[in-house]
C-alpha cells in the first residue's frame, strides 16, 4: 500500500470516527495547492529520518461546520474553536502518517500543531520535497490534505 492509499485511509477513518463525518476522495492526487483564499491550513513538522510537513487546507465555511460536527455545538465563525479543532486533525493525521513512515513512531518527532489563517496565501516548500496533495469533499464542501516531505 503506497502513502497516498494510507492517508486516504486515515483521513476517511479519522473523519468517520472522530468527526462523525462522511466524507470521500473528490479525485486523483494535485500538482499544487495553488492560492488558498478564505482557508485555514492545520500543519504538523515532522523531523528524524523523515522531515517534512503535513498540512489540511479547509475552507472557511467547510471548517466551521467540521467543527460544528466534531464538538457537537454550532459554531459560525472561524475563532479558537476552528482554529483548535484544525490543529487536532493536523496532529491526528501527523500521528498516523508518523507510524506509516517509519518503525512504530521511534525515528520520526512530530511538532505541536499550528494554524495559519487568511483571506489569501500560498502553501508552498522552501526545500525539493516528494508532494502528495489529496483532495476530499464533504456535504459541505471540498478539503485538501497534503503531505511534503524532503527528498
Amino acid at each position: 500500500m503506497d502513502i497516498n492509499e494510507n492517508i486516504i485511509e486515515t483521513t476517511i477513518e479519522i473523519f468517520t470516527t472522530m468527526v462523525m463525518m462522511d466524507i470521500s476522495v473528490a479525485g486523483p492526487p494535485l500538482q499544487g495547492s495553488g492560492t488558498l483564499c478564505d482557508t485555514i491550513t492545520g500543519m504538523i513538522g515532522l523531523a528524524g529520518t523523515h522531515k517534512g510537513v503535513l498540512a489540511i487546507h479547509i475552507p472557511n465555511p467547510v471548517a466551521i461546520a467540521i467543527t460544528s460536527s466534531f464538538l457537537g455545538m454550532d459554531v459560525d465563525e472561524i475563532n479558537d474553536d476552528v482554529r483548535d479543532a484544525v490543529g487536532e486533525l493536523a496532529n491526528m493525521l501527523g500521528g498516523n502518517v508518523k507510524t506509516i513512515l517509519s518503525q512504530n513512531g521511534r525515528d520520526i518527532d512530530l511538532s505541536l500543531p499550528s494554524t495559519i489563517s487568511g483571506h489569501e496565501y500560498g502553501f508552498k516548500a522552501t526545500t525539493d520535497v516528494d508532494l502528495v496533495i489529496l483532495p476530499f469533499k464533504t456535504e459541505k464542501g471540498d478539503f485538501m490534505v497534503e503531505l511534503q516531505l524532503e527528498k
